[in-house]
């Protein structure tokens, strides 16, 4: 019935997420969820939460999460926004921020929902390719745009770019504005809020899906300017002016106030990680360097899509990208330590054939 569709939806190719399989006993490592769980403080939350209040439409500003947002980072509430997960974030973003008359400046191997979102808002758009390393070169941004947007740590590479590299560039394009994407800053990374106050046009966004373990809850938030943060919430209350459900809201506030439960999570996952890239190497993969939950690794003598396929049979699930450069490369979520284990020994099998 494609009859009734409006012209633009014959022209979008929608963002294709990661499986969520409906099959028991799998170990999945294709969706960069954290293995472990979330805070007991949010659990009680929630459960508070869930009273007779939820027969009243939520707070529509999420005012009682921006100011913990705000608090957490030593910012004002005015300098936060908040949606449902980052990917909404973003999407206004794109709509409010980054829609102008020179082109949006991403890299060609980086989070694939930048392009889709770019067709939705009829956004002019210019990839600039990483280098042989699938590194992010700064002096390849030294040209006129309309605002420049990446993950950093970056996807699905898990690269990371220094600080001091995104100073550099905001330096380089004042009038701009740079959206730097942290979904997976925690697992290695220093967060670019800390730059927010020197650089009117910094925005950072960041979710609680990953190193809090709430994807479940859809929240992400926004770091910037005032004035940025005002155009987001123009754009946001010309949408959906209840972003986010009470649940959600009390739970993302909780997780904010259980350091340990957080930082002992990511350090966990930390660990695992630096694991994986040893037995991976000795299983002679190459693994690009990540500071997110994921390695990003290939093998000189056998191809990815197969490896995934041969996982696959042994009831694991990895992320295999059938694009031009990466073809070759698989991304592997980082699990539990047990998950792991089963890991490894199975791509030991696969390897040597066993």
């Amino acid at each position: 019935m494609s009859q009734y569709w409006s012209s633009l939806v014959h022209t979008l190719t929608p963002y294709v997420p990661g499986e969520q399989p409906k099959v028991n006993n799998l170990i999945k490592l294709n969706t960069n969820e954290n293995p472990y769980p979330p805070s007991d403080k949010v659990l009680a939350a929630i459960h508070q939460a869930a009273d007779d209040k939820l027969k009243l439409y939520p707070d529509p500003n999420s005012d009682v999460l921006k100011q913990r947002i705000a608090d957490y980072h030593g910012l004002t509430a005015n300098q936060v926004f908040v949606g449902n997960g980052s990917d909404e974030v973003l999407a206004h973003a794109f709509q409010a921020l980054l829609k102008h008359d020179k082109p949006l400046l991403f890299p060609d191997i980086t989070y694939s929902f930048y392009p889709v979102y770019c067709g939705l808002y009829g956004i002019e758009y210019q990839t600039i390719p990483l280098n042989d390393e699938f590194e992010i070169d700064i002096t390849d941004y030294n040209q006129d745009c309309g605002a420049i947007i990446f993950p950093n740590p970056n996807a699905p590479t898990g690269r990371l770019l220094g600080l001091d590299k995104i100073e550099a560039l905001l330096q380089m394009h004042p009038q701009q504005v740079l959206l730097i994407d942290e979904a997976y800053i925690d697992f290695g990374g220093q967060s670019a809020i800390s730059l927010v106050n020197r650089y009117p046009n910094l925005l950072v966004t960041q979710t609680l899906s990953k190193s809090r373990s709430l994807a479940g809850l859809r929240v992400g938030f926004a770091i910037g300017h005032p004035d940025l943060i005002e155009g987001l919430e123009r754009v946001k209350n010309s949408f959906n002016s209840y972003p986010l459900d009470r649940l959600a809201i009390y739970g993302s506030v909780a997780s904010f106030d259980d350091e340990t439960a957080f930082q002992t999570a990511c350090q966990a996952v930390i660990n695992t990680r630096e694991v994986l890239v040893t037995k991976l190497a000795e299983l002679g993969f190459k693994v690009i360097p990540s500071a997110a939950n994921f390695v990003f690794a290939s093998h000189p003598q056998h191809q990815a899509e197969t490896i995934a396929e041969q996982l696959r049979e042994k009831s694991i699930i990895v992320r295999y990208f059938n694009k031009p450069r990466i073809d070759q490369y698989l991304r592997i979520t980082i699990g539990n330590d047990m998950e792991n284990q089963a890991l490894c020994s199975a791509l030991e099998a696969i390897i040597n054939n066993k």
